[in-house]
């Protein structure tokens, strides 16, 4: 077995993912995984879950706080308001497969005890987690993959991706070896933290609804 600190200093989950056995053995595997530092932080990894059949995949950025404490993908207000916006644009949340870019919550804290304030993955952390979302890519095989801000994007298409430029719009683009059809917009963290959340709002609902309309 890969010794601890090496396999953090490879920054690469490629030695912990299992070569079969679906969504179950990935997610037992996953929980595991020491492929870079931020998982001596976290309280637990937090995998994707949903649809193992889904026709679409969301892919967000990282798992927040309560997502950590659950160890559940957008269970916290960003899920709640997802779900919704899901909804509203006619896609049904329970027939969707959600996941993150990275696996651990990678945040700062002032103080023991204080709130753990969220902090941007950079992209060594990204492409170290990578593996896992070309596995659950490769077993889930959606027909389109909903991208959710910019740090998933980065991770998906490369560190030029703008999600002002291209959100609400189709794309067919090569991603782990596979040709896939993505449709990106903002994070529904993004909507939250908004000063005009109504309209960041109908922005999303608009977006996923571009995406509703390329898996009719």
């Amino acid at each position: 077995m890969v010794g601890t600190s090496a396999s953090e200093d490879a920054y690469t989950a490629e030695p912990f993912v299992p070569g079969s056995g679906g969504l179950t053995a990935l997610r037992r595997a996953a929980a595991d995984c020491r492929g870079c530092p931020l998982h001596r932080d976290a309280t637990q990894t937090v995998f994707g879950a949903g649809d193992p059949d889904a026709r679409v995949m969301l892919v967000g950025e990282q798992p927040g706080d309560q997502e950590d404490r659950q160890g559940k993908p957008f269970v916290g207000p960003a899920g709640k308001l997802l779900d919704r916006a899901l909804e509203e644009a006619g896609i049904d949340p329970s027939e969707a497969y959600v996941t993150n870019a990275v696996k651990h919550f990678k945040f700062t804290q002032a103080e023991p005890r204080k709130r753990r304030i969220h902090k941007a993955p950079n992209l060594r952390e990204m492409t170290a987690c990578g593996p896992w979302l070309a596995a659950e890519l490769a077993v889930v095989e959606p027909e389109l993959i909903v991208v959710l801000g910019a740090t998933a994007g980065k991770a998906l298409l490369g560190s030029s991706f703008r999600v002002t430029q291209v959100r609400g719009t189709v794309l067919e683009e090569e991603i782990h070896g596979r040709p896939e059809r993505l449709v990106p917009t903002v994070h529904p963290s993004s909507v939250l933290r908004s000063d005009d959340r109504e309209a960041a709002y109908r922005g999303l609902v608009s977006d996923l609804k571009v995406a509703a309309d390329a898996l009719s």
